[in-house]
């Protein structure tokens, strides 16, 4: 049973006397429950509410499971709940399809009730230890760059850089998760092989979010390492794409590179959140 704060349930089910079946069961397992029949109906209310995790069926009266979860995934306040499907589809292709977009597991109809209250439980609970790194690239993520930039509020000698990947999201909906995660890795790889180069020891990589890198380095190495980035990332987007579509791809649905920089000793930072956001507007496009 959950402890301190009940932890909510997104239940989304068009089936009324099995969603009032879960709400009721999960309710007295002491768990705060939401309901819907409808996938924007779901979408609205994750948005709204932030459920510690989502059951959710595939089949809906207007928009697919798979859809709501694209959704979800695509929108930074919701991409990060955990995500159960909860179907009565079973072909392997359905659960892959699931798997691919995000969902953490993948449950069958009928089910024995309580182990989807484990799996829910367990669900919540991996949700709660939050990774230090990120889960693609296996940079350091959260509280691990926080901590870092938290270090630089009160000194000088340092830049901060950030290299961002703009359209990801498109190229996400056009390609699947899958070859959007091999993109991120690139990246991270092409970044990392340049402070290698040019960089000190204590030289700092880590995501400020998901497409958003940040390199803390020294001012004297700063524009080296960043030209370096640059050199391989800018012939290395069109590489990205399948080799039919690299010709053809429109400028405004590309991956672009945007980069930034603050250099220390400049403006006073109140805390780290400000710091992140200054570097977010900081970014132009290369």
């Amino acid at each position: 049973m959950p402890e301190d704060k009940p932890s909510q349930i997104l239940i989304v089910e068009d089936d009324i006397d099995l969603a009032e079946m879960l709400n009721a069961y999960f309710r007295v397992q002491g768990y705060r429950v939401l309901t819907a029949s409808w996938g924007e109906d779901a979408i609205r209310m994750a948005r709204e509410t932030i459920p510690d995790v989502v059951l959710l069926d595939i089949r809906l009266p207007d928009i697919n499971g798979y859809e709501v979860c694209r959704q979800l995934r695509a929108h930074r306040r919701t991409r990060e709940i955990p995500i159960i499907f909860l179907t009565e589809k079973r072909e392997r292709t359905d659960k892959l399809t699931g798997l691919e977009l995000g969902a953490v597991d993948y449950v069958t109809k009928p089910f024995d009730i309580q182990e989807l209250r484990l799996r829910v439980r367990n669900t919540i609970r991996r949700a709660v230890q939050k990774p230090l790194t990120n889960p693609v690239t296996d940079l350091p993520d959260r509280a691990l760059v926080d901590e870092r930039l938290g270090s630089l509020l009160h000194s000088q000698d340092w830049v901060a850089l950030v290299i961002s990947l703009e359209g990801l999201t498109t190229f996400r909906e056009q390609y699947g998760f899958v070859a959007a995660d091999d993109v991120l890795r690139a990246v991270s790889l092409m970044i990392t092989n340049s402070i290698s180069e040019v960089g000190g020891e204590d030289d700092f990589i880590g995501h400020l979010d998901h497409a958003d890198f940040v390199v803390i380095t020294h001012p004297s190495r700063a524009q080296e390492l960043l030209v370096r980035a640059l050199v391989r990332l800018r012939p290395s987007v069109r590489f990205f794409y399948p080799l039919h579509d690299r010709e053809r791809i429109d400028q405004d649905n590309k991956i672009r590179i945007a980069t930034g920089m603050i250099r220390g000793g400049g403006q006073l930072f109140a805390n780290v959140d400000k710091l992140k956001t200054a570097l977010l507007r900081s970014r132009k496009p290369t």
